[in-house]
């Protein structure tokens, strides 16, 4: 695992950000974050409009700070419920007042667009105008239009932009700002005191400026709109939330709050309403859905004693139970907080958009400058008209809007739905690494296989039954606390076959056991404890050596010093293993098995499954090293484990992979975590990887590309061939486009379907 800090810990702050509206806004904000004393890290998410930020700085002088720099901010440390819904109120609020601005700049700038273009595409339109209100009264109403357009629904691109520009801290409000006003205030010259210009320059450009505003508005309206979809699988988890609970206090029974159940709180929940908390059942039965958590849709039985977790839904019966988790301590809460981890976390990818972007506005307006001098010095007449079309066009087209969402817009999608298919990204970049792992290593018991060993053979010798051998050997495991007791009792008691009392018992360790079991001497173990004892199992060997091949473990029963039966044991492979494994192979990674299993065993269940590569022999603490071994091989390694001896491996991979109804340990140490158990998840959480960083190269293509392109085009290199000039107009629509492209190919994320191998 890699050393980068996992975001969201108990010492972070939270801040929500206004006037974040490009990538080289988040550079300038975590630069003023980085800039406070007690400041360590600081991450800040352009999609959502937040910041993370990690050291001991007080809230107040990161506001501060923030606010200096020209980007209001509040705190976001507040209960989880109550910040996530205010954030989001702010969000909706800002959406809504977008699109009452966007309305109205659409009805001002009508008739300013329809006036000037309709006079270019219609030449007997400018005629008609000039008879009936005279070309002058013309301009004056396309100024007042064009004024309340700028005054009104465009104030913001200035009361941010102008600072900005001051500050010597230009970002995108600056360029719009710039290139506006420019269009305007030559308009306005032209208008009212043309003999300022000189001669064949008097021309106005009110409907540039007007509509570069609506279409910018419009842009941001619409990406507005798309962040909303883009953390829709947060507003779902928490809309599992429930807001009170009915809970048992001084003999009786009360709805409270939800922020004032306490553990240990004894609650009561009714057919039908979701479980507040997490918990355990004290009394009553009933079926719990819990698809929210593990994804399996059928209901699962839940009676005393049972755990239940918080935000799933009872079905028909009645049950109470004891609060054992509440507040942020409960399971919903930390899937809730692990997705915003993620979609909050910078990918190593987005170090190099940051570094490009923090210069490229200040890059874009030294490029209008030079087109502005270029065409107004070496220029066809009139000049200064060309000069300044262009060079507005230069400055709003480049706008590395589109930049700056590259990267989370697609995070945080992809984020949410494999919170949804029940895959959680612990650390953000995890989704950048896991698409470059060569070799997933999986740990055999309780990932590839169930977990607990079962009896799958019963070979007799002659002369016995098999009631009467399978009853003495449970009688004689039936004080043994080991796995394989519990595999041959378990089938006695489903076989229903009776357990004689069992006498003098006794075990050696990692061999077998004795026990005098109605008067006869019994022993059950391995091949070498018979030999030990004097007994022969050549009659046996045959079938020893066939069980072996199958990857089973056979067991011997001698009774009073003859061998009885030859009994195999077997932790059966999960069902969904063989396709997981094939689901992986077809995505081109690699398949290694890390097990303490005998090297026959474990070459069986590799050839049997499809797995490529096998560490056998390997004891609890010798995972890590199996690891490294792993990782020399092939290269960069996930660990699939569940266990808390799988914690140090987990930690040691470069991605770990928790199986989610493992231990908290083996959780707390991993970077992704499987909520169902399903091994499929592996595939299907490598196959997200891959789609999400796919995702992101073609957005970061299109804003880089499409901004580097363009560029030249706005500043006239077309025009000595073709004589065609890039209308201010078109590049503001040209602009938003490209914004809009990148959040609408990440939605395409919300399609992606889990990985199941075929066959």
């Amino acid at each position: 695992m890699t050393s980068n800090q996992t975001l969201g810990t108990a010492a972070d702050t939270r801040l929500a950000i206004e006037g974040m509206h490009c990538a080289s806004c988040v550079g300038r904000v975590e630069k003023a974050l980085l800039s406070v004393p007690g400041t360590r890290n600081a991450w800040v998410n352009l999609a959502t409009g937040t910041a993370t930020v990690e050291g001991h700085a007080s809230p107040g002088d990161l506001i501060e700070a923030l606010g200096n720099a020209g980007y209001p901010a509040s705190s976001r440390d507040q209960a989880r419920g109550q910040d996530d819904e205010q954030l989001r109120q702010r969000l909706d609020s800002e959406r809504q007042t977008l699109g009452r601005d966007t309305a109205l700049a659409a009805v001002l700038t009508l008739p300013v667009f329809l006036i000037e273009m309709t006079s270019h595409l219609l030449p007997g339109f400018q005629q008609t105008v000039q008879q009936t209100v005279g070309q002058q009264w013309s301009w004056y109403l396309q100024f007042v239009l064009t004024a309340l357009v700028l005054v009104f629904p465009g104030r913001r691109f200035y009361r941010i932009g102008i600072p900005a520009l001051v500050r010597l801290a230009p970002d995108m409000n600056s360029l719009v700002a710039l290139g506006t006003l420019a269009a305007f205030g030559y308009s306005v010259i032209a208008t009212f005191v043309p003999s300022l210009l000189p001669e064949g320059t008097i021309n106005v450009y009110y409907e540039a400026a007007a509509v570069i505003v609506t279409l910018i508005l419009l842009g941001r309206y619409l990406e507005a709109r798309a962040r909303g979809r883009t953390s829709q699988a947060i507003t779902r988890l928490l809309s599992l939330q429930t807001r009170t609970a009915r809970v048992r206090r001084n003999g009786s029974s009360e709805d409270i709050p939800i922020e004032a159940v306490a553990t240990g709180d004894l609650i009561e929940v009714r057919p039908g309403e979701r479980i507040p908390v997490d918990g355990d059942v004290t009394e009553g039965e009933s079926y719990v859905d819990e698809s929210m958590i593990s994804g399996e849709p059928v209901p699962v039985r839940k009676s005393t004693g049972s755990e239940v977790v918080g935000g799933t839904v009872n079905q028909t019966g009645a049950f109470t139970f004891r609060a054992t988790a509440v507040g942020s301590d409960t399971v919903l809460a930390r899937i809730i907080d692990m997705v915003e981890q993620a979609q909050g976390a910078k990918l190593p990818i987005q170090a190099l958009v940051d570094r490009v972007t923090l210069w490229f506005v200040p890059a874009v307006m030294a490029a209008a400058g030079i087109t502005f001098l270029a065409w107004l010095f070496m220029g066809p007449e009139p000049a200064l008209t060309f000069a300044l079309v262009s060079a507005v066009s230069v400055l709003i087209i480049a706008c590395p809007c589109a930049m700056g969402l590259a990267t989370p817009t697609s995070i945080m999608v992809a984020s949410g739905k494999g919170a949804e298919l029940g895959i959680l990204f612990r650390r953000g970049d995890a989704l950048q690494q896991l698409r470059n792992c060569r070799v997933v290593a999986l740990d055999k018991t309780g990932t590839l296989t169930e977990g607990r060993p079962v009896l799958t053979d019963l070979v007799l010798a002659a002369g016995h039954e098999r009631s009467q051998v399978l009853g003495m050997a449970a009688a004689a495991e039936a004080r043994s606390e080991h796995p394989l007791a519990r595999a041959i009792a378990e089938a006695a008691s489903e076989e229903a076959v009776s357990m004689p009392e069992s006498r003098g018992f006794s075990a050696q360790a990692g061999l077998g056991v004795e026990a005098s079991v109605d008067g006869k001497t019994v022993l059950v173990g391995s091949a070498d404890y018979m030999l030990r004892s004097g007994i022969g199992i050549d009659g046996v060997a045959g079938d020893a050596r066939r069980l072996e091949s199958r990857a089973r473990s056979p067991v011997y029963v001698a009774i009073d010093g003859v061998i009885a039966a030859l009994l195999a044991v077997d932790d059966p492979i999960r069902e969904t293993t063989p396709r997981a494994i094939r689901a992986l192979r077809h995505l081109g990674v690699k398949v290694a098995m890390i097990t303490g299993d005998n090297r026959v065993t474990a070459e069986a269940i590799a050839h049997e499954l499809g797995i490529d590569d096998v560490i056998a022999g390997v004891m609890p603490d010798g995972k890590v090293d199996a690891v490294r071994q792993l990782r020399h091989a092939h290269g960069s390694l996930a660990f699939v484990g569940d266990g808390i001896n799988d914690a140090p491996a987990l930690a040691e991979a470069d991605i770990g992979i928790a199986i989610g109804t493992g231990t908290d340990i083996a959780i707390e140490a991993a970077d992704v975590v499987l909520m169902s158990g399903d091994l499929n998840g592996v595939a299907t959480a490598t196959a997200l990887s891959q789609a999400t960083l796919r995702n992101i190269h073609q957005n970061l293509f299109w804003a880089f590309a499409y901004n580097t392109l363009l560029i030249p085009l706005a500043a006239g290199a077309l025009y000595p061939a073709t004589g065609l000039l890039l209308s201010p107009v078109f590049a503001a629509g040209a602009m938003a486009l490209s914004s809009v492209f990148v959040l609408v190919n990440a939605l395409r994320l919300r399609r992606f379907q889990p990985v199941h191998g075929s066959g």
